[in-house]
């Protein structure tokens, strides 16, 4: 593996990634007078640096002139020729500018993004440690020629079902009759006879020229078993004359056999492989020692390797390639390098189902093909809103003055703290275009942990300038430009390794300081020690919004369910609904009543506001608990502590440390074990004068009994905040869920208030989003279960899977009752998982009921016989039935 150069230091001092390679001597004169040594290892420390970077968001390499000139002077031809290796580009500026300041010089360097992913592999290597065959050659692969073959290969492989068939496209000229395998089946030859057949794409021949024969073979392996294995399979002797194709063989003295047979051994299991396939083999290979004769007596050995075809894809080493991780500079394995390399798309076409549930149900935000290496895939729900539209909702760029935004936010600010509109406006003076966005604290927004004394923050995106996150103090403290410089790096990284931002991207970090006597301004620290390129400024509008867009991802990303069943990261976009709730004031907002309609997202924006919780007040996992009814919702949380209703009413002492709860599906609590939200309320309001955060998220439509929830009096909740936008299900599905809302709203049950039924008047569907319902009536018991088994081996034909299915009765008395015979119902069908919704992750069918699954989803949803002894909330049970299907819902 290539280490990476001990000498190469991660910067933390400056808003950006910068790291320092030491002194390097600058200028052709100067480098040319240098011993190859040194300026190898200088080319060597440069171009590590800036691949790192160009892999892990772009930034700043930093380097001390070695020489002794004092006027300006150029990089050097060799190290710009590595950085035009590094990009196989000619086109330096594309991603680099140079700048000198006294006896520093700096490299300014622009993340890697590949401008056509069917051309361009996805990150920056030195090389790929990847070889092939090329007539009677094995080459190294440059990084454009190793992002093909892997392509290539891994199309081939993903259309097959086994290595066998993998092995089976891969062209082989190893058989019998080959004539290099029948001198392989020899037990000995004579010295100087010469082999029938020359070198080839599968022949490779190799003298015996050193002594030490053992270090010669292990030297040469990487090279051609990675060509041969790549491209074939083949033969490689050892001991034959490169351009007679006589025998020589290796002189026996020289050969130590059991040492060679070890050595070889070890060289070809270190090898990285890495595979696309199911299976997990290393290289195949065979090896034959076959005796040489000269005059009729033993003279030495000829050394045969026999590679077979390899099904995916072999390395000499791993690949030379690095990336950022913290404040290390690490080098890339070789398994990391091809997924990162090839694969755009993070869905591995064996989930097929997630595939359908993407293309069927959700758009794609964010696609990876163009973007920089460390994106993720950002999908919304269809009938929601792009991007753009909720950049151009939230901030817009006006074309001929400077916005301020939120409007709500900056004129409070303004009214609480006298002078800061002065401050403001001044240092805004100087721009003429563009939005000041005020967060009470953008830390909390890039999930940061907030600092106290900050009044707020303020960033500027503007025509002609650099962005520049300002951090307005109350007074002058240590630690204030350090705590700014630190939100500004995030937020760069984020813009572009989250949200996709493709172009040249600095923030500038400013400290001002208000002091309330005199509302003076103060600024701590110079704007930046690092003067970035004028290209580092946004030149027009459309630099400006497609950069907003970017922060729009950064803001309203949030990681998606689909994570867990893809097995990677992907993101989800917040409404601009759900985005104002998020952005709420918790110092004033510390009780919240969330009433949300059926889809809203109410878990979502549940576990959301733990993430900020956690970040305003500083507190750890065992300061905030998370309260549901049922207990599978347990399963999602690990940023607090879980409990259950009936075990927090159980359990005092496991809670004495909790300051801040949320309550989930509270219209299903009840007050059978205690007044729940007395006892919640008196915890997090034992830190007088500054009480906790109790956030309770409810929707009366699904409530499942007509017992006394506990809830205080609708008139009692308060305050209070809506969530009307049903974002979770296909549009079949959203007209069952509005009829039936109607029904309750006009024959509610008793426990119910009627004045909350009429948010059914505020609801908004999201439109177009595809799927199906179907109602089958005077199916008997045993009928519905074959429905079940046949309707989701269909399901299953066209790509989804267990793990995308839920069946739910109306009680857990009926999940035992149906068990044994939905299952051999789906048995018949060779479907043979099933469990309850305690474990959601499973690739398994869920049986649950219908109040167990309440604040879960899946794709298909079954509904058996779904009724209940209390008539009054049939259709509320209905509701909640509906809601828990994104695509398909079958009421049986």
């Amino acid at each position: 593996m290539e280490e990476c150069n001990s000498s190469l230091v991660v910067e933390s001092s400056y808003p950006d990634l910068v790291i320092n390679v030491g002194g390097v001597n600058l200028g052709d004169g100067n480098r040319k007078m240098l011993q190859e040594t040194q300026r190898e290892q200088e080319k060597a420390r440069v171009t590590q640096a800036v691949c790192a970077l160009l892999n892990s968001g772009g930034g700043v390499i930093r380097m001390e002139m070695a020489n002794k000139d004092e006027c300006l002077v150029e990089l050097g031809q060799d190290l710009e020729q590595s950085l035009r290796d590094l990009i196989e580009s000619l086109d330096l500026q594309a991603f680099f500018e140079f700048k000198q300041q006294r006896r520093r010089f700096y490299i300014f360097v622009k993340s890697w993004s590949s401008e056509d992913n069917f051309v361009k592999p996805r990150i920056c290597s030195l090389s790929s440690s990847l070889y092939c065959r090329s007539g009677t050659s094995a080459l190294p692969m440059d990084s454009r020629e190793a992002f093909d073959f892997l392509r290539k290969r891994k199309a081939k492989i993903l259309g097959k079902k086994s290595s066998s068939e993998v092995l089976s496209v891969i062209n082989q000229n190893l058989n019998n009759s080959d004539p290099a395998d029948l001198v392989f089946q020899k037990g000995h030859l004579e010295h100087g006879e010469i082999l029938p057949f020359p070198k080839s794409q599968s022949v490779e021949f190799k003298q015996c020229t050193e002594e030490n024969i053992q270090d010669y073979v292990a030297t040469i392996i990487p090279q051609y078993v990675s060509a041969f294995a790549n491209f074939g399979g083949g033969y490689l002797f050892i001991g034959v004359d490169d351009m007679s194709r006589k025998v020589l063989g290796c002189a026996k003295e020289n050969i130590d056999r059991s040492s060679l047979e070890s050595i070889v051994a070890k060289a070809i299991a270190t090898l990285p492989v890495v595979h696309f396939c199911s299976s997990e083999p290393g290289v195949q290979y065979s090896t034959k020692i076959i005796d040489v004769f000269k005059g009729g007596e033993l003279y030495g050995y000829l050394y045969v390797i026999k590679v077979e075809p390899f099904c995916c894809a072999v390395f000499s080493k791993d690949p030379k390639s690095w990336m950022v991780n913290d404040k290390d500079i690490r080098s890339l394995k070789a398994k990391e390098w091809v997924g990162m390399m090839t694969d755009p798309n993070p869905v591995p076409p064996s989930l097929s189902s997630c595939l359908i549930k993407l293309a069927e149900a959700f758009e794609s935000q964010l696609s990876l093909s163009h973007r920089p290496p460390l994106c993720r895939p950002v999908y919304s729900k269809k009938g929601l809103e792009h991007k753009a539209d909720l950049q151009r909702h939230l901030f817009p760029v006006a074309s001929d003055h400077l916005r301020y935004t939120p409007e709500s936010l900056w004129k409070e600010l303004f009214s609480e703290h006298e002078g800061l509109e002065e401050l403001i406006n001044r240092q805004m003076r100087p721009f003429s275009q563009g939005i000041l966005i005020f967060s009470r604290s953008w830390a909390v927004d890039l999930n940061l942990q907030e600092k106290e004394g900050v009044i707020c923050d303020a960033l500027l995106i503007a025509q002609n300038s650099p962005p520049i996150l300002y951090t307005i103090l109350r007074k002058l403290e240590a630690g204030g430009q350090d705590y700014c410089t630190r939100k500004a790096f995030t937020l760069k990284q984020k813009l572009v390794n989250m949200g996709g931002y493709t172009g040249k991207v600095c923030v500038v970090a400013k400290v001002l300081c208000l002091s309330p006597e005199s509302s003076a301004e103060c600024v701590e620290g110079a704007v930046s020690p690092i003067h970035y390129p004028r290209s580092y400024s946004l030149a027009d509008t459309q630099q400006m919004e497609a950069l907003l867009q970017a922060l729009v991802i950064v803001l309203l990303g949030f990681r998606s369910f689909l994570s867990d069943q893809l097995h990677c990261e992907v993101l989800n976009l917040l409404t601009v609904e759900q985005y104002e709730l998020f952005s709420k004031n918790l110092c004033e907002n510390r009780e919240l009543f969330v009433h949300g309609l059926p889809g809203s997202g109410k878990t979502i924006m549940a576990m959301n506001i733990m993430e900020k919780v956690r970040n305003v007040f500083h507190c750890g996992t065992d300061r905030i608990l998370y309260i549901c009814e049922n207990q599978p919702l347990r399963n999602f949380k690990d940023i607090c502590q879980v409990t259950t209703r009936k075990a927090f009413m159980k359990n005092s002492f496991d809670f004495k440390n909790i300051q801040h709860i949320i309550i989930d599906e509270a219209q299903n609590f009840r007050t059978e074990d205690g007044d729940w939200y007395g006892k919640a309320k008196t915890m997090t309001q034992r830190a007088n004068p500054c009480p906790g955060i109790l956030w309770i998220f409810l929707d009366y439509f699904q409530t499942s009994h007509l017992s006394c929830s506990g809830l205080p009096p609708l008139s009692g909740q308060y305050p209070r905040a809506k969530l009307t936008r049903v974002v979770r299900n296909a549009e079949p599905i959203a007209n069952y869920l509005q009829r039936e809302m109607q029904v309750i709203r006009h024959n509610p049950p008793h426990n119910i208030p009627p004045r909350f039924l009429g948010m059914i008047s505020e609801v908004e569907w999201a439109q177009g989003v595809q799927g199906s319902l179907k109602i089958e009536t005077n199916l008997p018991i045993q009928a519905m279960f074959t429905y079940v088994a046949d309707t989701c081996k269909c399901h299953f034909r066209k790509g989804y899977s267990e793990k995308d299915v839920a069946v739910l009765v109306s009680t857990t008395a009926e999940v035992e009752r149906y068990k044994h015979d939905l299952l051999r119902a789906l048995r018949k069908k060779r479907i043979m998982q099933l469990s309850d919704a305690c474990d959601m992750l499973g690739d398994h069918i869920v049986l649950d009921s219908v109040r167990r699954f309440s604040g879960l989803e899946r794709n298909i949803v079954f509904g058996i016989h779904p009724r209940t002894p209390e008539s009054a909330i049939l259709h509320n049970i209905l509701v909640c039935l509906a809601s828990r299907a994104i695509q398909h819902l079958y009421i049986l």
